[in-house]
């Protein structure tokens, strides 16, 4: 039997379910192992030891009364941007100081009720801004397969905690692509829903109408399962979508015979490097293998969705950060008045990152600017989300990349433009509110890296398509086994 941190969480709910293993069993060998790992890792703000061993314990009891829970005693990473109740919550900011969440986001919330405990807030970019998780005011996070590398952003913490089995699974978001990337960089899987499909009640938001909870795990199905757990209409959040959940996890497939796969014809591997260009081609040919037939398709607007992107995230930033002023809660400097004290506790507060993007979005918002900026970016996201409908009459899923290389070194893109251009191929689809995911596909070597290093092939669907997209990367995970490719360097 393979050690209970090298599980998936199918495998360990079932044991629990069964009494062939205690929660509090599977809670304690996974915090020997955050304790073992994470001070060179770095994946956790705050830990939660105690929190989960009484968990692990209420899980037992509730096994013994006859209870059947989907995720009995499966350890969880909970990025810092979601509210527990009686836990930290920073946002990786200074401005939230030690904020102590008053409730429980709904998405958190179903997965405790369904016998998920989570072992820690995981860290991320401040305000779940950046592709680096080098943005976060509580220190930085590594590649647990590369420490001398980013693990991705802003899900990076989730990430690098299901990458080095300090959770099973993670809990992240993705605004644009701070789910897919993370998971490429650190061979996982990260899974974006449908935009309203899981609730954002308790989720500190950044960009309110691109906002999307999702799951990390180290199988597709485990994937696939915790998205069933968290998916479903929220009265609390009012644009969570009112439509029955398909079952997920039954929707696991071996092959992809049936299917039309495009191939975006605007987004040429060809320029990412002969190396990364010859992965995505193996990548391609490998869906075809397994029985999909492999058509060009266009998103003739998919280029303007990193300029479109970045007017419209910082301006709904900048008009959902103006609640935190010192005057609530968090941090508060003081001033000779009102106005000063805001202007202290700002500039004190947020990160450099975090007032770029404040700024972008208050000049776009602003008065003479907002039709230029703020309302032609609107009218583009309604281009690309008919360019992905008009696609999608010719093809059922789309594949492409989900990052433009592989996990970069420290410091290696200081510069916010090209920083930007890593979110390149999964904007898009956050802006049309598509579901899409990471799958790990292979490993590139990257520039000075001493081992190869993972990459992630995304695919996407129409809306609400969930289960053919998680059964379709199902089935390429299962023919290419590319995650026991990776090696840690822990």
């Amino acid at each position: 039997m393979r050690p209970v941190i090298e599980q998936s969480a199918a495998e360990l709910a079932r044991a629990v379910g069964a009494k062939e293993i205690s929660a509090r069993d599977v809670i304690e060998a996974t915090l020997a192992q955050i304790d073992a790992v994470d001070g060179s890792v770095g994946a956790y703000i705050t830990s939660l030891h105690e929190m989960a061993r009484a968990s692990a314990l209420a899980v037992d009891r509730r096994i013994a009364a006859g209870e059947k829970m989907r995720l009995a005693g499966v350890p969880v990473a909970v990025k810092d941007n979601m509210c527990l109740a009686g836990t930290r919550t920073t946002c990786g900011s200074k401005i939230l100081g030690d904020w102590i969440a008053p409730y429980t986001a709904t998405a958190v919330q179903r997965i405790i009720e369904a016998g998920g405990i989570p072992v820690g807030k995981s860290n991320l970019d401040e305000f779940a801004m950046g592709s680096s998780c080098e943005n976060s005011a509580r220190g930085i996070t590594r590649n647990p397969l590369a420490l001398d590398r980013v693990p991705g952003g802003s899900s990076g913490g989730s990430a690098a905690a299901v990458a080095s089995r300090q959770a099973v699974v993670g809990l992240g978001s993705d605004t644009g692509g701070s789910i897919r990337e993370p998971a490429a960089f650190c061979g996982v899987t990260g899974f974006k829903p449908t935009y309203g499909r899981v609730s954002r009640y308790g989720l500190i938001a950044f960009a309110s109408s691109l906002d999307q909870i999702g799951p990390l795990a180290r199988t597709v199905e485990d994937a696939a399962l915790i998205y069933e757990v968290m998916a479903g209409h929220d009265g609390m959040d009012s644009t969570s979508i009112d439509r029955d959940v398909e079952p997920a996890v039954t929707a696991m497939r071996s092959d992809l015979r049936g299917l039309r796969i495009g191939i975006v014809k605007e987004f040429d591997t060809g320029k990412l490097g002969h190396e990364i260009d010859a992965l995505y081609k193996r990548a391609f040919a490998d869906l075809r293998k397994l029985g999909a037939d492999l058509v060009d398709v266009s998103l003739p607007t998919a280029e303007f969705g990193l300029a479109t992107y970045y007017l419209i995230a910082p301006a709904e930033c900048s008009s959902n950060l103006a609640r935190f002023d010192g005057v609530r809660y968090g941090l508060r400097v003081d001033g000779a008045d009102v106005g000063e004290m805001y202007e202290r506790t700002r500039a004190a507060g947020f990160g450099p990152e975090v007032k770029r993007r404040i700024l972008i979005g208050t000049y776009a918002l602003s008065s003479g600017y907002y039709d230029a900026y703020y309302v032609k970016a609107q009218k583009v996201r309604t281009l690309i989300a008919r360019d992905f409908q008009r696609a999608f009459e010719e093809c059922d899923l789309i594949a492409c990349p989900a990052a433009s290389s592989p996990a970069f070194g420290f410091n290696a893109k200081s510069d916010p433009y090209s920083m930007y251009l890593m979110d390149y191929y999964t904007i898009p689809m956050s802006l049309a509110g598509l579901p899409a995911l990471s799958v790990p596909c292979g490993s590139v070597t990257g520039e000075g890296a001493h081992e190869p290093l993972p990459m992630g092939l995304q695919l996407c669907g129409p809306l609400f398509s969930e289960c053919a997209l998680l059964g379709a990367a199902h089935a390429y995970e299962q023919a290419s086994q590319h995650a026991k490719e990776y090696k840690l360097a822990i």
